[in-house]
């Protein structure tokens, strides 16, 4: 199959690339990720999927029925993308360009810089390179079963919505709505995010804390005949860093847990008079032996602690939501928090995945995200076992120097085929977590 697999790639490369640029060409920004959609499932049913749709939430799914029975292997990535910034810092690229050229870029693991032919513009790193390469992937595996090749089991390739708010919408209502109705039950999760060519094996955990100290309005000019919620706070505070910092909970791969205070107000907020209220949000990330309600409970206990010994202080905390609505209409209420996950190496999806990479001529690295990912949704909620490869370089991400090599995503095309042709061997008992 090796040298078969090879020409297939060569002669897909420049669709591919042409794909990517195209994909870069149309913004997709959170709520707006329909152009880009449409181009998905344009491109899979050009490139002769057996199934293409997209779902009420505006998810898009491409499906390659093989052959032979075996697992349901999903591919999976992002629609949208974050704001594009301030286009003075992209270095005179137009971040809609999709322009190629050769520049320096970093090396696989950091430590040096060579030169590269790369793609251009926003996205090309979160996860328009990736996307594009999943899809050239899918269409590599219909040109080998066109050679005769049996394929076993089948692709489940999927690209969501609303991913970079991080309340992980697109992949919940793709897993617990979609899925469902579909009949569509798959074994592994791979994910496109940046990895720079390595099997990506977890992250911590992120909630979005907010609390609410309350207090007592008074004139300023009189400020012991009222509260003020933000002197009140400020014990708070420096009780949550040293509470955090004296509990904190480490892992050997995914780092520590953490604690940032990322915004902070008070009201009224005005001259001459005291505030009442102190808001301040927290970015809490936590390591796989903590979770959501652990981190929460924690918090209470602050306060707990503190209003036994000031009969003042009083505070109420809750996990930050807010309501986000698709490019289908469709909306709810999203609690920002996402659990953490990591999967052993010796678990037989990431020896298989291993072993695919080792196929493909590819020295088999590790590694873990210092990002969320939607990953848990599948990882944590519906107990299936969850790796990352990618062509992208996350150094890139979210940031104007925005770009994706094109020999990584030559390489990641080869990994693709050849991590689904190995998890394909793989039976039902082996996938369970």
């Amino acid at each position: 199959m090796e040298n078969e697999l090879k020409a297939i790639a060569a002669m897909l490369k420049p669709e591919m690339i042409d794909f990517c640029q195209r994909l870069i060409l149309v913004p997709s920004l959170p709520g707006e990720e329909k152009g880009v959609a449409d181009l998905y499932l344009s491109e899979m049913k050009k490139l002769g999927y057996s199934d293409v749709f997209r779902d009420e939430w505006g998810n898009v799914v491409g499906i390659i029925n093989g052959d032979l029975s075996g697992p349901s292997i999903m591919f999976n990535g992002h629609l949208d993308h974050v704001d594009t910034g301030d286009l003075s810092e992209w270095e005179g690229y137009d971040p809609y360009g999709g322009k190629i050229d050769v520049c320096g870029m970093f090396n696989q693991d950091m430590n040096g810089t060579e030169d590269a032919e790369v793609i251009h513009g926003r996205a090309a790193s979160d996860v328009k390179g990736g996307g594009a390469t999943m899809v050239y992937a899918g269409a590599a595996l219909i040109a080998l079963k066109k050679q005769g090749y049996k394929l076993a089991g089948r692709l489940i390739f999927t690209m969501t919505v609303l991913e970079e708010p991080a309340e992980m919408l697109g992949m919940l209502k793709l897993f617990d709505e979609t899925f469902p109705q579909r009949g569509i039950s798959p074994d592994v999760c791979i994910s496109c995010e940046a990895t720079s060519l390595k099997l990506y094996l977890g992250h911590r955990g992120r909630v979005e804390i907010q609390v609410t100290v309350s207090g007592v309005t008074s004139h300023g000019s009189a400020p012991w005949l009222g509260v003020n919620a933000v002197n009140s706070a400020t014990k708070f505070i420096d009780k949550v860093e040293q509470v955090v910092e004296k509990e904190k909970s480490t892992d050997p791969e995914l780092g520590k847990s953490s604690i940032a205070l990322t915004v902070i107000s008070c009201t009224p907020g005005s001259m001459c008079i005291v505030p009442d209220r102190c808001h301040i949000t927290y970015d809490r990330r936590f390591t796989p032996d903590e979770t959501v309600e652990s981190c929460i409970k924690q918090i209470e206990r602050v306060i707990d602690e503190i209003s036994a010994e000031d009969k003042n202080f009083r505070a109420e905390v809750k996990i930050g939501a807010v309501m986000r609505t698709s490019y289908t209409g469709k909306s709810e209420l999203m609690e920002n928090k996402k659990e953490a996950w990591k999967l052993e190496k010796e678990h037989a999806v990431a020896k298989a995945c291993a072993k695919g990479l080792a196929e493909a001529g590819q020295e088999v690295k590790f590694g873990y995200w210092d990002f969320g990912t939607d990953l848990p949704v599948a990882a944590v909620h519906h107990k299936i076992p969850s790796i990352g490869y990618s062509p992208m370089q996350e150094y890139y991400c979210h940031r104007p120097v925005d770009k994706v090599r094109i020999d990584y995503m030559e390489k990641a095309l080869l990994g693709y085929v050849h991590i689904y042709n190995n998890l394909s061997k793989l039976s039902k008992e082996e996938f369970k977590l």
